[in-house]
Parts: structure tokens; C-alpha cells; sequence
């Protein structure tokens, strides 16, 4: 189980880029950003909140052969929260968690990050 677990904040996000108002934008960045990092989507699940003419922020969860991606933004807020776990159980697969943060934060555009980094299962 041993693996590289980042975790983000985003803050000063433009509000208006789709990805932050649609779920739909959500998942096609997710997936994508995903498979550019090397890494296999096995499963999906993205909800909207609010209504399509008041959309209120998006919520997503990716489910990986190395673990996961969650996204969740806060478009009233210029904010995301980013969750990235990768276990290193047939391969090294940390690289592909730090590509996948790198497409991910960039296609945000935060002007602030906080970030961490645990990693897992070294006991």
C-alpha cells in the first residue's frame, strides 16, 4: 500500500472558466488530465450543484488502477480542493501523481496553492 498521497488548495481561481462552473468540463479535464499523466480512469462519478442557468460549482471523483483523483470547486469562492492518491504497488507511480498536480493546478490557474504531501504505508 505504499504510495504518494498530494492534497491542494486553490485559491484566486477565475470563477468563470468552465471547469470550475460545469461538471461536465470537470470530468472532461479530469479524464484527460489523467490519462496524459499516464495513469488509468476505471471509473467516474461528477455532480453539478445548482441549476444549469445558476451553476453553483462541480464535485468529482476519479477511481484509478493506482487509486484516486478528487476535484471539487468553489466557483464563488476562486477555489478548489485537489486530492491525489497513488499507491506504488506494481510500479513507481509518483511521477504520474506529480504530472497529474502539475496539469491539474495549471488548467486552474490558482494564484495561491497550499499544499501537501503525505506519503502512505512507510510503516
Amino acid at each position: 500500500m505504499k504510495g504518494l498521497h498530494l492534497t491542494a488548495d486553490l485559491y484566486g481561481c477565475p470563477p468563470d472558466k468552465p471547469l470550475m462552473l460545469d461538471a461536465s468540463s470537470l470530468s472532461v479535464a479530469c479524464l484527460s488530465a489523467c490519462r496524459e499523466a499516464g495513469l488509468e480512469c476505471v471509473a467516474q462519478v461528477f455532480h453539478q450543484f445548482g441549476p444549469p442557468t445558476a451553476p453553483a460549482g462541480a464535485t468529482g471523483a476519479v477511481v484509478l488502477a493506482e487509486s484516486h483523483v478528487a476535484v471539487h470547486t468553489w466557483p464563488e469562492l476562486g477555489a478548489v480542493t485537489l486530492d491525489i492518491y497513488v499507491c506504488n504497488y506494481s510500479r513507481d507511480n509518483e511521477a504520474r501523481a506529480e504530472a497529474l498536480y502539475a496539469r491539474l493546478t495549471k488548467l486552474f490557474q490558482p494564484e495561491r496553492i497550499e499544499r501537501h504531501e503525505l506519503r502512505r504505508g512507510a510503516g
